[in-house]
C-alpha cells in the first residue's frame, strides 16, 4: 500500500464522521501494525476485500462511541445487537467508499461484526496492516487497513 493510498483511507474516516455525526474526528498518526499487537475495542466491522486487491478491512471502536453515534441520528435502541450492527455498517461504508476511490474490481464482502475485547482478527498472511488511529468524542478507535 502506498503513501497515497493510505491517505484515501485517512480522507474516508474524517468525511464519514464528518457527514454522519457533523463532528470531526481527530485523525491521529497512521502506522504500520505488529500483527499480534492489532487495536480491538468493543465491536469491530470485519470486511473482506478481493478482486484486483486481496485482504481486510476492519473498524474497531468502543461502545460508548457507537451509543453515541446511535443517539446523535435519533435512535432509542442502544443494545448490544443494534450496536454491533452500526460497527458493521461504518465497516461496509468505510469500505464501500474506499471502492469508489480504488474502482469496481475492488470488491467488498458484507461485514463480519466481532464483539469483545479479547478477539483475535486473522489477517491475510504476509499482508501489511496500517492502523489508522483517531479519537471521536473522547473516544479512541481505529480503521486498519491490510490490503495488498
Amino acid at each position: 500500500m502506498t503513501e497515497a493510498e493510505l491517505r484515501v483511507f485517512v480522507g474516508i474516516v474524517k468525511h464519514y464522521f464528518e457527514q454522519q455525526t457533523a463532528i470531526a474526528a481527530e485523525i491521529y498518526t497512521p502506522y504500520l501494525a505488529d500483527p499480534d499487537a492489532l487495536p480491538i475495542y468493543d465491536y469491530t466491522g470485519v470486511i473482506g476485500i478481493s478482486g484486483n486487491r486481496q485482504g481486510c478491512v476492519y473498524f474497531t471502536a468502543p461502545a460508548e462511541l457507537l451509543r453515541q453515534i446511535l443517539t446523535r441520528s435519533g435512535e432509542t435502541d442502544l443494545s448490544s445487537r443494534n450496536l454491533a450492527d452500526l460497527a458493521g455498517e461504518i465497516g461496509n461504508t468505510l469500505s464501500g467508499n474506499a471502492r469508489r476511490q480504488f474502482g469496481n474490481e475492488f470488491l467488498i464482502s458484507v461485514p463480519v461484526v466481532v464483539q469483545g475485547r479479547n478477539q483475535a482478527i486473522s489477517l491475510p498472511k504476509g499482508v501489511k496492516a496500517y492502523i489508522i488511529p483517531f479519537c471521536w468524542q473522547q473516544h479512541d478507535a481505529a480503521l486498519v487497513v491490510s490490503v495488498v
